[in-house]
């Protein structure tokens, strides 16, 4: 595990003179965006969809689970993601052995003081990589509940609030490899969004090959931006218009998720909230102060198939929760009207 680094001084645009972060022009967002994901690009060779769906969770406020087979680029996405931000940043390594005070930390008795003091562990960062998630316990996955969701630590009975921005990313293997655990129900629920960044294509792995062979791409990535420029952005993301059309689209697509024959559990109301919030990053990330239709589609897949359960009888007939979601996109009416035109 690494220790955080320091938070850079907030810059004196981006703060008002209260101290608390204020929003950006969508066209300097647009800018800055841009720039995280060439730096990111630099690392993950030709996955330009896995780049934004990462900025978009990152605008989201949310967390970014990366799900796929050994050596695609799980880590080095969410390391890409950390060092493009200048901020604290803290890698955990999960293993069977892991235990939840190793994530969020422990009381110390303080002989001096004759007292005990709290000791926070690296979830205290704004950036949170955690390698490998499902191969620690379920107990050991269950520490991440009360920080993705109330962003605060809680150790015998006193709350620690946590670093603002605060993101987790983490990576995991099939649940089907050896030695991993399922991630229960309510952890993935607390993940805004997953991503699978899949096999590289014939083009992009020859390019990996002359530019990554020689050295680590990681070691010569500097930031583009830096905390307080992050959180200026996020307040920009919650000033994005979403008109009550898309509001009412984005409820009929969850709730159409619940009437799958196919399910046996659908997706919460805690979805409902990330599915809008990312429909605004979405916006945000391709310069736009409105959300239309085509950004809640963009973004239904990464917020919504990884919290469906399917049933047996789903699985067995090889049914993939991302093929239902993208059946509804397909089935759920698609509002027209004045939710395209600006405010």
């Amino acid at each position: 595990m690494t220790s955080p680094t320091h938070t850079p001084a907030p810059s004196t645009d981006q703060r008002g003179t209260n101290g608390s972060a204020q929003p950006v022009s969508i066209e300097r967002a647009h800018e800055t965006l841009q720039r995280i994901a060439g730096n990111m690009e630099q690392v993950l060779v030709g996955k330009t969809s896995v780049v934004r769906t990462a900025l978009v969770t990152l605008l989201a406020e949310g967390h970014l689970l990366v799900e796929d087979v050994p050596g695609v680029g799980k880590t080095s996405l969410a390391k890409a993601l950390a060092r493009s931000i200048d901020c604290t940043a803290s890698r955990i390594q999960f293993t069977p052995d892991l235990l939840p005070s190793d994530i969020t930390g422990v009381s110390v008795y303080n002989r001096q003081h004759e007292s005990f003091e709290f000791r926070g562990g690296p979830v205290f960062a704004n950036v949170v990589v955690g390698d490998e998630i499902n191969r620690a316990s379920p107990k050991t996955q269950s520490a991440l509940l009360e920080c993705m969701e109330e962003n605060q630590v809680t150790v015998d009975g006193a709350s620690y609030p946590l670093e603002q921005p605060f993101m987790v990313i983490a990576t995991q293997n099939p649940a089907e490899m050896e030695g991993t655990y399922a991630l229960p129900e309510a952890q993935r629920d607390r993940f805004t969004t997953r991503v699978s960044i899949g096999y590289p294509d014939r083009q992009a792995e020859l390019a990996m090959l002359d530019e990554h062979s020689a050295s680590d791409p990681l070691d010569k990535l500097s930031p583009v931006t830096d905390g307080p420029e992050v959180e200026s952005l996020l307040h920009t993301v919650r000033a994005v218009h979403l008109g009550e059309d898309i509001r009412r689209y984005a409820i009929d697509l969850v709730t159409a998720t619940r009437k799958l024959k196919e399910l046996r559990l659908g997706a919460s109301p805690r979805s409902t909230l990330h599915l809008v919030r990312a429909a605004r990053a979405q916006a945000a990330l391709f310069g736009r102060e409105f959300v239309v239709p085509d950004d809640v589609r963009a973004v239904a897949v990464p917020v919504l198939a990884h919290r469906l359960v399917l049933t047996g009888e789903a699985h067995a007939t090889r049914h993939s929760a991302a093929e239902l979601v993208e059946g509804l996109l397909r089935q759920v009416t698609v509002p027209r009207g004045d939710q395209t035109e600006r405010r």
